[in-house]
């Protein structure tokens, strides 16, 4: 809704918008399809596949992630967005809690933010020393590579907003009760620090956009275009063919034998209100 108002603002028609929303949203259902078929796809032939969502504060990256699962199966599909690191995990090899999470055979996992919060939020706010900055940008890429070598497939996504569209979208959190968790002061105090964020994310392609796994970059300025032009690139990268399942045959219920079951009024019901 707020999408929608903020492109009225720029000049385009309520009815042309409307239209536009019910092609896309045609289209993001003809792709979730997809993806349950690439699921499949995964699971039969026991593939690993990791997808990393990086990119700025309301960049979009969780409304993405949220599209891809919607109709996945999540014991084979799962979502990892770790947090702040324990005390232990600060005293571990950097990237040791995240090779925990990395899939078994036939598993998709999406990481909602990566190792890469090392080269990003971690190096501008200060959260880690000048030394182990460096030694990630180098050891970084062997890592990937170890990854790739093993036989996982690895997608790096990174998400491009520009300065005036996420002033647009931290407002609207501001203002929606609904959305204003979403704001940390981690988010807050990053708006400061916008520059120091454009040299990190250079950086850090320099040193990490490698063959064995690009870097991957999408124009998030339109959510819902973003979302679809993420999900068919993913599409594209596994090749895949739709899995024929087997006739499911729903059985006769069980037929009753004299079994008397508890008065109904000995349960505990939720008040029934609409």
């Amino acid at each position: 809704m707020e999408e929608n108002l903020h492109k009225a603002e720029k000049g385009e028609s309520k009815e042309h918008i409307k239209e536009e929303r019910k092609r896309l949203e045609k289209e993001l259902e003809r792709h979730q399809l997809e993806l349950v078929k690439m699921l499949e796809w995964i699971k039969f032939k026991k593939l690993k596949v990791v997808v990393l969502f990086e990119g700025r504060d309301a960049a979009g990256k969780g409304g993405v992630i949220k599209r891809v699962m919607e109709c996945l199966n999540p014991r084979f599909c799962r979502v990892v967005a770790l947090g702040i690191p324990t005390e232990k995990e600060k005293s571990q090899w950097y990237f040791q809690r995240y090779v925990h999470h990395l899939p078994a055979a036939g598993e998709m996992v999406l990481f909602d933010r990566s190792w890469y919060n090392r080269a990003g939020v971690e190096h501008v706010m200060g959260f880690c020393t000048e030394e182990e900055y460096v030694e990630f940008l180098r050891s970084c890429p062997e890592y990937e590579r170890m990854i790739v070598r093993s036989g996982i497939l690895l997608v790096k996504y990174w998400f491009s907003v520009s300065d005036e569209e996420q002033e647009h979208r931290f407002q609207g959190r501001i203002n929606n009760l609904a959305k204003r968790w979403k704001i940390s002061p981690m988010d807050v105090e990053s708006r400061s620090k916008w520059l120091e964020y454009s040299k990190a994310k250079d950086t850090m392609f320099q040193h990490t956009d490698i063959k064995q796994a690009p870097w991957y970059v999408v124009n998030a300025n339109d959510k819902m275009k973003a979302r679809l032009n993420c999900i068919h690139h993913l599409l594209s990268l596994i090749p895949y063919d739709e899995i024929k399942s087997e006739e499911i045959i729903i059985p006769h219920k069980q037929s009753d034998t004299g079994y008397i079951r508890p008065p109904v009024n000995d349960q505990t019901f939720v008040p029934e209100i609409y």
